[in-house]
């Protein structure tokens, strides 16, 4: 029987690609059923690309700020919809809020911060067995106890004209060689930033190979896009700040493989089936893997990683540092 879902999903783009998944497992198991996914507005143009997705709903909040009133007037408005199941994603009080107050029959999230109260299906998550974060998105569409599925990877659509588009406005043809996108920043923080000389290195390589290398990131990745470009001398095509997430997706679809910092951006070469070398730093593959088999990690497993934070707390940065050049080079020639 036809049901509506409502989705409360993630504010990261990298953990929202991992969503999609759970999305895809939703459709599997009812075709019918419509899916909405409440997100902030950030991340609706990611949400464009998933064809399991009937509606995006902009989540109205500021960043940090519980905006009480503004989650009951949208769960107020969102009654009408007659959620028959709701599951909430994010592990915070909040996030449950809006479908309690949209009255979704079956509100499905893990146990957190006292919401108890907001959630009529809470489940304990046991980090052992649900080591993935997309293993953990999928299991709140399970039974309690049903064991894992073969999970659906992440399957971004891409657009090539509107790639062309993009191109022409910045003044550059649809590549005629090999391109290889480098996605030198990463949000979270410096511990997930392997070094720029490092970047410039495999960019000077592949360029020596005849290849076109795209520089990609947000405005606020712009400086680390921007080092890269000058340790190239100029020979990159720097993206930084210079395209909607959109564009970028589309531009991506035409890369030939992608070197990345553990990032939302190579969640997204992921999804858009690009050869991926990813490079984990701070952060634990084991928890956040690139959900494609043409991805190859690239992860020291030292003793003080990974430690999460977003500032190596001890000074020298060598879960990135002894990560060479070389290593990203020869993983994609492998």
């Amino acid at each position: 029987m036809a049901q509506r879902f409502l989705i409360v999903g993630p504010s990261w783009i990298g953990d929202m690609v991992l969503a999609q998944s759970l999305f895809k497992l939703i459709k599997q198991r009812h075709p019918d059923s419509p899916l909405d996914v409440l997100a902030p507005a950030w991340t609706h143009p990611l949400l464009a690309r998933m064809q399991e997705v009937d509606e995006a709903i902009a989540a109205p909040f500021v960043h940090g700020r519980f905006d009480f009133g503004a989650r009951l007037r949208l769960g107020r408005e969102l009654r009408a919809r007659d959620y028959g199941h709701a599951i909430v994603l994010p592990n915070s009080f909040k996030s449950a809020l809006v479908p309690f107050v949209a009255r979704a029959r079956v509100r499905t999230g893990f146990t957190g911060e006292w919401r108890y109260s907001l959630l009529n299906d809470a489940r304990r998550l046991d980090r052992n067995k649900l080591p993935r974060t997309v293993d953990r998105f999928v299991a709140l569409a399970l039974a309690p106890g049903e064991q894992l599925p073969e999970i659906p990877a992440p399957c971004l659509k891409s657009d090539r004209d509107k790639a062309a588009t993009t191109l022409r406005r910045l003044n550059r043809n649809l590549p005629s060689a090999p391109v290889l996108g480098l996605c030198p920043g990463a949000e979270y923080g410096p511990a997930k930033r392997w070094p720029a000389e490092y970047f410039a290195e495999v960019a000077k390589s592949k360029l020596a190979e005849g290849w076109e290398v795209w520089l990609f990131g947000s405005d606020k990745d712009e400086p680390e896009t921007a080092a890269v470009q000058t340790l190239t001398q100029g020979r990159c095509f720097d993206l930084g700040g210079r395209t909607s997430l959109g564009e970028a997706i589309d531009l991506l679809s035409l890369t030939s493989a992608v070197v990345s910092n553990d990032s939302g951006l190579m969640h997204v070469a992921a999804a858009l089936d690009r050869p991926v070398v990813a490079l984990y730093g701070s952060s634990d593959p084991r928890h956040t893997p690139p959900m494609t088999p043409k991805a190859s990690v690239l992860y020291l497993d030292l003793s003080c990683s990974p430690c999460f934070e977003r500032e190596c707390p001890l000074g020298h940065l060598n879960c990135l540092r002894q990560l060479k050049p070389e290593h990203a080079l020869a993983a994609l020639k492998g």
